[in-house]
C-alpha cells in the first residue's frame, strides 16, 4: 500500500481537481486526509490502484510525493494507537501520517506513514497486517 501527498493552494475546487483526475482513470480512494494551513493545503491519499493513480496524477500535471505505508490491525479501543505510537517513538521513528483504512466489528485497520517502513514493520511485529 502506498500514499500520495499533494500540496495545493487553499482555493475552491483544488480537491475536486485531484479527485476528478483519479476518478477519470477509475481509481478509487481507500482513504484520504486533507488539511489547510492558511493559503496552502495538503492532501494525503491512499488509492486502490497505485499505478493508475500515479498515471492519472501525472497526466493532469499534478505534482505529488509517494510513500510506502505500514498497515496494522488493532482492537478498536482506547489506548491502541498510543501503544503503536510509543513503539515507533521508542524505535526512533517519526510518525508522519495515520489513516483509517478498515473497520470490522471490534477491529480497526490503520495505515501508518513513517520515515523507515522496514524498521516499523520489525518494531510492530504481529500487529502488522498483510
Amino acid at each position: 500500500m502506498r500514499e500520495f501527498v499533494i500540496q495545493r493552494s487553499n482555493n475552491p475546487g483544488e480537491i475536486a481537481d485531484v479527485t476528478n483526475a483519479l476518478s477519470l482513470q477509475g481509481v478509487n480512494i481507500k482513504s484520504i486526509s486533507a488539511m489547510a494551513f492558511g493559503t496552502q493545503g495538503i492532501l494525503r491519499i491512499i488509492p486502490d490502484d497505485v499505478d493508475n493513480g500515479r498515471n492519472a496524477l501525472r497526466a493532469k500535471g499534478i505534482e505529488f510525493k509517494e510513500h510506502d505505508v505500514v498497515t496494522v490491525l488493532l482492537e478498536n479501543q482506547s489506548g491502541e494507537l498510543t501503544g503503536v505510537a510509543a513503539k515507533l517513538a521508542q524505535g526512533g521513528l517519526n510518525l508522519e501520517a495515520v489513516y483509517v483504512v478498515g473497520l470490522a466489528d471490534d477491529l480497526i485497520e490503520l495505515a501508518i506513514v513513517v520515515d523507515d517502513v522496514k524498521k516499523a514493520r520489525k518494531l510492530l511485529g504481529e500487529q502488522v497486517s498483510s
